[in-house]
């Protein structure tokens, strides 16, 4: 079965490849979907550009469930870019960077591991999300060179926008951004960040973006990678990080409000998956999952250490017997599973996680 996706999956990424430069009536009937944000999105670019191995997942047991290989991505399987593009009925949507990729008729990912919406978050390891916006408009501009002005305003308009960034700034009170962090208040840090991305989503609403998707509220102080900062209360969550994702959450629903009454056909889905993900957490077996806490690969206490795969330059770590069991595969991030049960929720699911906004699948128009 799994030699069966794999074919699958290479046939996929064959035929996107050889999508005809015109567009047909069948394609015009599906929305393009454009991808920006972090590691929960990234499909590959940071396979692309001169980095650190801490910002990539090209190694083993990376993609081991589903692809049998190391995609990029930061999981033992798909992330929840790949599982909206198939309940839009949509190939993978492909990384902007993938040498020879370069027809868009179904969209494609700009999103890099361990970026941040500030351009100091890990600054020059990354492809931060103003150069993500950069690349969008490069894009753009092809776009409207090969079907002109009003086909391409067309086609961006009709196309989805998903959004997932922030994680990483918020990690830095422990990390890269500690003296920016550090010179202001939580309200003023939080308003940065919320202000770079209303920016980017306005520079796309000047293009024809219209339906855009944001996934937020991922409780980062419970990852394993945090339980085992502070030995004094080891395993338990960093409650500082927390406090800022909380925040994070406020201020995006109340902006993006803002912005409904002022971008005239804004329309948007806002995925707040923080109580999701703690009740998966706190409660595995509930879900199916047997480990809620520790990670499936890695090292130290709770798998919390970042050497999966080999990354930051270690030899050795420890990998889980049955990784549907876990509900982290890495010390920062999760399972394909728990990806799959919130791209689930965010397409169609309980209104909680999306609270006054609409789910997912109505930007598809599905």
């Amino acid at each position: 079965m799994a030699t069966l996706r794999l074919q699958i999956c290479i046939l996929a990424f064959c035929a996107s490849l050889l999508i005809p430069s015109s567009y047909s009536h069948d394609e015009k009937k599906h929305a393009a979907l454009f991808v920006f944000g972090d590691s929960l999105f990234d499909v590959g670019n940071n396979n692309y550009i001169n980095t650190s191995s801490s910002f990539q997942s090209n190694n083993w047991p990376y993609g081991e469930t589903f692809f049998n290989y190391a995609t990029g991505r930061a999981s033992d399987g798909r992330l929840i870019p790949d599982f909206i593009a198939e309940y839009a009925k949509l190939p993978f949507i492909m990384p902007y960077l993938q040498p020879g990729f370069n027809n868009y008729v179904y969209g494609v990912n700009f999103a890099s591991g361990g970026a941040g919406a500030l351009a100091e978050t890990h600054q020059g390891f990354v492809i931060d999300l103003k150069t993500q916006l950069s690349y969008f408009k490069n894009v753009e501009k092809q776009l409207r060179h090969k079907l002109g002005d009003a086909e391409a305003y067309t086609f961006l308009s009709n196309a989805v926008y998903l959004i997932s960034i922030g994680s990483n700034d918020y990690f830095t009170p422990f990390g890269t951004n500690s003296t920016l962090f550090e010179s202001h208040s939580h309200e003023e840090y939080v308003g940065m960040v919320i202000g770079n991305l209303t920016n980017v989503i306005k520079e796309i609403y000047k293009k024809g973006g219209r339906k855009f998707g944001f996934a937020n509220g991922f409780p980062l102080g419970c990852v394993p990678s945090m339980r085992i900062l502070k030995p004094e209360s080891l395993g338990a969550c960093v409650e500082e990080v927390t406090a800022l994702v909380k925040l994070h959450s406020r201020v995006l629903a109340k902006d993006l409000l803002k912005l409904k009454t002022k971008l005239q056909g804004f329309r948007y889905s806002n995925a707040n998956f923080y109580n999701q993900v703690n009740e998966i957490i706190d409660n595995p077996l509930k879900y199916g999952f047997k480990e809620g806490k520790a990670a499936c690969c890695g090292s130290g206490p709770y798998r919390g250490i970042s050497s999966c795969g080999g990354k930051k330059g270690s030899a050795e770590f420890h990998l889980c017997e049955n990784v549907t069991e876990y509900v982290f595969f890495d010390s920062g991030h999760p399972t394909e599973r728990v990806y799959q049960i919130l791209s689930k929720l965010w397409w169609s699911g309980t209104p909680y996680v999306t609270g006054t906004s609409i789910h997912l699948m109505e930007l598809f128009d599905l």
